[in-house]
């Protein structure tokens, strides 16, 4: 049966993989060798198993967790097919963040650290009818868009009267989870179905103009903490955003979007 099979050394070059490669994957269980010596602890391989550990250093090179490449060459294609759609549309969401920083670094080392000018105001308290969705960050563009597509049509059904602009409504602190809504002013609406309605009560607010791209957003909630923390103030949930011109208007460098803070004076 020996002359049958391969060593790791002669498997692993058949494989292009290192033999501590095939050592750890055989630790891991992803790839056990078909026969181990009991003398010798040496192993053996069968050539029908190429494949998987091929298959094995594709995933690898691709950066999924060896947990998930042991869930995935342990099931049914159609599974399989599942368990991969989800890693990819995880790759998905990190190459959207890459870029979004990606962005962010091209301004500030073309520019440097951009001057924003931070006021603080008095707020009216505003009565927004609102959708809410729940979104990782890196999902926040597509949420936002898909929170749009349901508020908009629901206004014009019910003929709700609103006063532009649409404003964002976000946490303090960006989860892995979190709830976000998108809404209009209006004094109208109340128990249209598909709409909720939250008053944001009036007061003092620290807020900036932050012109181009959506990605280049945390450039402008830089200045405004910062602003807010050298003041001794205290941030308040949630972060409002005004899209005083959107998409649908102007390219992505024409952009206007304001960002407000509802503030307290620190009791610290």
């Amino acid at each position: 049966m020996q002359d049958e099979l391969l060593t790791i050394g002669r498997f692993a070059r058949l494989c292009r993989l290192s033999i501590k490669q095939l050592r750890h994957y055989d630790e891991m269980g992803l790839l056990a060798p078909l026969r181990v010596d009991a003398g010798s602890g040496y192993r053996y391989y069968a050539p029908a198993q190429a494949r998987d550990a091929l298959t094995i250093a594709l995933l690898r090179e691709m950066d999924l967790p060896l947990a998930v490449i042991a869930q995935a060459l342990g099931a049914e294609p159609e599974h399989m097919a599942q368990i991969l759609r989800a890693e990819r549309d995880r790759l998905a969401e990190r190459i959207s963040r890459d870029q979004a920083r990606f962005q962010v670094l091209e301004r500030l080392a073309a520019d440097g650290l951009p001057g924003y000018e931070v006021t603080m105001n008095r707020a009216p308290e505003r009565r927004l009818a609102v959708v809410r969705t729940v979104c990782t960050p890196a999902e926040i563009g597509t949420c936002v868009e898909e929170c749009v597509g349901r508020l908009l049509p629901v206004l014009g059904k019910t003929g709700i009267a609103w006063e532009p602009p649409l404003w964002g409504l976000y946490p303090l602190d960006l989860e892995d989870r979190m709830e976000i809504a998108v809404g209009v002013q209006t004094t109208q609406g109340e128990g249209s179905p598909g709409l909720e309605f939250e008053v944001l009560p009036g007061g003092l607010v620290a807020e900036t103009l932050h012109a181009g791209p959506y990605a280049q957003l945390p450039l402008a909630y830089n200045a405004l903490f910062a602003a807010i923390h050298e003041r001794g103030l205290r941030p308040q949930a949630p972060v409002r955003e005004a899209y005083l011109v959107g998409p649908e208007e102007a390219p992505q460098e024409g952009l206007m979007t304001r960002l407000i803070i509802p503030v307290q004076e620190s009791t610290a």
